[in-house]
Formats: structure tokens, C-alpha cells, sequence
């Protein structure tokens, strides 16, 4: 009997922003520290698309990457025109991770951090029960300790300032709110 393949990790690296000129190139919001080592010529790419998407299921390969005006800019095979481009405009890149390869500062596999126990403070507020990647940025779902609800936490440095794996624990900084009912008599934030 043949053994069951191994469970895949996949590691978020970029997004694609925006058509850039005429010749298929695309400006890239990154999600990686080593954009010239992801991007290399042949990386290959699973697309995270809307199922209604040409691209859906689908992958694509690095023809070219460079810096344009500071901004990071690829050129994929097979998208030779500003059309074809555009087409592909939002996907979300995805790469197989190499379990051996050291990790990068700050990014955690999802895996890493579905259970680990959030703190505010010295107050545990909850665990987290799972990872949405959004194309803004990514939430942890975080489920307070004894209930059936969801708490959306925006997985951003000011509001999740700490992750350590190693303990177990999240902390955040949530703004008012995010995890209590606000008092109708509260004074209203501050524009900064």
C-alpha cells in the first residue's frame, strides 16, 4: 500500500497590484523578506483567484523581476500584453515552502498559529482558530475563551505586536471594542 503524500505548506509571497506599461509587467505588493530570491527567474506560483476566475487552479512561472522606481515589478510567462495582465490583476501568490529552509523574520506558517492562546495584557482573551488571508492584509480569528463567536483581529505589528510560538501566546493591543461591547456613553476616539 502505498504511503499517503505528505501534507503541502504553502507560504504567502506577494500579490499582484496593478498592470505596469504596455509589455504584460505587473507591480507586486510583497509579503516576503527576499523578494529577489521569491521572484527569481522560474519560480513557480499557485493563485489564490476567485473561483470564477480565468486563472482559477492555475499557476504561474517568473519570466523576470526587477526594481522600477523602487516599486517591485514581475513579468510572468505567458502574460506578454497589458490585457493579459490585467486579467491576472488582485491573485494572491502562493508558494510550496521548503520545510528546510530557515525562516524568514516575522512569517509563521497558518499551522504555527491556529491554537495558540491570545493574551491582552495579562488577560487570556481567546485562541486562535484560524488565519483569512484578505488581499488588505491578514486577520487571525480569534475564538474568546467560552463562546461560539469569532473575534476578526487585523494581523498587523500595532494591534499584534507579539507572537512567540515557543510559548504558545499571541498579544494584542486591540483598539476599543474589538473584544467588549462598548459603553453608549463612551467618549468618542480621538482623529489622530
Amino acid at each position: 500500500m502505498p504511503s499517503p503524500e505528505p501534507a503541502r505548506t504553502q507560504l504567502r509571497v506577494g500579490r499582484l497590484v496593478k498592470a505596469h506599461g504596455l509589455k504584460g509587467a505587473l507591480k507586486l505588493e510583497l509579503y516576503t523578506d527576499e523578494p529577489d530570491r521569491r521572484f527569481a527567474p522560474g519560480a513557480a506560483f499557485t493563485l489564490q483567484v476567485p473561483d470564477t476566475s480565468p486563472w482559477s487552479g492555475k499557476t504561474v512561472t517568473v519570466r523576470e523581476f526587477r526594481w522600477m522606481n523602487s516599486h517591485p515589478v514581475v513579468f510572468l510567462e505567458g502574460i506578454d500584453d497589458r490585457t493579459a495582465a490585467e486579467s491576472i490583476v488582485r491573485a494572491i501568490l502562493w508558494i510550496d515552502a521548503d520545510p528546510d529552509a530557515p525562516a524568514e523574520d516575522e512569517a509563521w506558517y497558518d499551522h504555527q498559529l491556529v491554537g495558540l492562546r491570545v493574551f491582552r495584557g495579562d488577560d487570556e482573551v481567546g485562541s486562535v482558530v484560524r488565519v483569512d488571508h484578505l488581499p488588505a492584509q491578514d486577520l487571525l480569528i480569534v475564538r474568546p475563551a467560552g463562546t461560539d463567536t469569532e473575534v476578526l483581529v487585523p494581523f498587523v505589528k500595532a494591534i499584534v505586536p507579539l507572537v512567540d510560538i515557543g510559548a504558545g501566546r499571541v498579544e494584542v493591543t486591540p483598539p476599543p471594542g474589538l473584544f467588549e461591547a462598548v459603553p453608549d456613553d463612551a467618549p468618542p476616539a480621538a482623529d489622530h
